[in-house]
């Protein structure tokens, strides 16, 4: 049953700024969220990206606020990275819109002496990458006795990027008398763990079960041989797709960003495609998202930097370009698709050092990936000597993890040339160096009888 905003206990300001915004009714995780944060709970969200969590908790903050008051924060959201700090910002101040709520965002990249600014005029609620909190809260900038909601957001990721310390420090140096909301796309054994130790009693809110996509996102699975391959593919689906009216491609490194960006740069130019990844700009990633969701260009390439706080209701395909290999990070690429109850496509192209990953995806999931056949007039690259030699390093590396006492190919074939030259070297011992050769054939010989 769908259930309205106006259902809820918001104040006529907040429900204007929801209506503005063009929202009407409520996400699963909004719905079981929203009453508990309003009625002050600590609250743990297990929710997939792109299910409405930022409005779920930002809304019952802002109405546990109301109004400007003094000059110190009120509420803390820490977020993993950079691009979601500012993703969760721009939530903020869309439903604030109708009051005088100051939000100031703080995170790396750039210099902090405009964001002290910001904090020095007055603010009401931080929004901050855990590095850039610390730093600027050491410095003597942030007063943190007046907070009264902390909000940790994607705390799996803060994990996979090592910044518990940071977490802990935060904890060390904010009330303890607080209300504590944290949301997460899994829940794994370290994130228990968090919880017990930041959480009071907390209301536990699991809307889909863990790490599975958006039911709204079609998978489709594609078996190729190389990289050379792929790029071929991916040429052919990018002149078949009329209906890709966006589109985001992940791949699992800088490198292979920059090689399929200047692919796609000299089949479209500019205007169509950017790229996004850690080694640019903290303006140049700004500017990129920003003409992504602007519908400036049409084609984003990305690494996984990229897969959570990017806010794009309208991306219509994900193509992972490569496997990813912190297999978690399958579900939050491919629900940068389908989301807000939109359907949309999602196609992986898979090497044969990437099944390894792939299977461990699907194990996660739950779930099968449909395979679909290359295109027959896709041309099928001979893999290369040095990439295959890669191709079967990994998977001797991949077997490796899994059973320890495993040699590999390259193991077995330099015990093989170790056998032949203990035979060779035995034989010369025994028949002298011309006998060696005819011991040898003498061999070969009884073998052959």
């Amino acid at each position: 049953m769908a259930v309205t905003f106006e259902e809820f206990n918001f104040n006529r300001q907040i429900l204007n700024a929801i209506a503005d915004a063009g929202y009407t009714e409520a996400t699963p995780i909004q719905q079981k969220a929203i009453p508990p944060i309003l009625n002050g709970q600590d609250v743990m969200g297990i929710a997939q990206t792109g299910t409405g969590k930022t409005a779920a908790y930002v809304l019952p903050i802002l109405m546990k606020l109301k109004y400007a008051q003094g000059d110190n924060p009120r509420a803390l959201i820490i977020s993993p990275t950079r691009e979601l700090a500012m993703q969760i910002e721009e939530n903020v101040k869309t439903f604030a819109a109708n009051t005088d709520l100051r939000v100031v965002v703080l995170y790396g990249g750039l210099g902090p002496k405009t964001q002290i600014e910001q904090i020095n005029k007055g603010v009401d609620i931080i929004v901050a990458t855990p590095g850039r909190f610390m730093d600027i809260y050491l410095a003597g900038h942030i007063v943190t006795k007046t907070l009264q909601v902390l909000v940790l957001d994607e705390a799996d990721k803060m994990m996979d990027m090592g910044f518990m310390p940071q977490i802990n420090r935060i904890l060390e140096v904010v009330p303890v008398k607080r209300q504590n909301l944290l949301f997460s796309a899994t829940m794994s054994d370290k994130i228990h763990e968090l919880s017990n130790n930041f959480l009071e009693y907390p209301t536990v809110i699991e809307v889909t079960p863990q790490a599975t996509p958006a039911q709204t996102v079609n998978q489709h699975l594609y078996h190729v041989p190389n990289v050379k391959t792929k790029i071929n593919l991916l040429k052919k689906l990018l002149d078949l797709e009329g209906d890709i009216t966006k589109l985001i491609i992940f791949c699992k490194t800088r490198l292979a960003a920059e090689d399929v960006y200047k692919f796609l740069l000299r089949k479209f130019g500019e205007k169509e495609v950017k790229v996004l990844h850690a080694n640019k700009g903290q303006n140049t990633r700004i500017n990129s998202i920003n003409a992504f969701k602007n519908d400036e260009v049409k084609i984003l390439v990305a690494t996984d930097v990229a897969s959570r706080g990017i806010d794009v209701s309208d991306v219509s395909h994900v193509i992972n370009f490569d496997v990813p290999v912190v297999i978690e990070d399958y579900v939050h690429r491919i629900g940068r698709t389908g989301r807000a109850l939109q359907s949309g496509e999602a196609i992986t192209f898979c090497g044969p050092a990437e099944e390894y990953y792939l299977k461990k995806i699907e194990k996660l999931i739950k779930q099968t990936i449909p395979i679909t056949s290359i295109p027959p007039d896709v041309f099928i690259e001979e893999t290369g000597y040095d990439e295959r030699q890669e191709q079967n390093k990994e998977i001797d590396m991949q077997k490796r993890k899994d059973d320890p006492d495993f040699k590999g190919a390259f193991h077995e074939k330099k015990t093989l040339n170790q056998r032949k030259k203990f035979d060779a070297a035995r034989d010369k011992t025994k028949f002298g160096s011309k006998g060696a050769k005819a011991g040898v054939k003498n061999k070969s010989f009884r073998k052959k009888r």
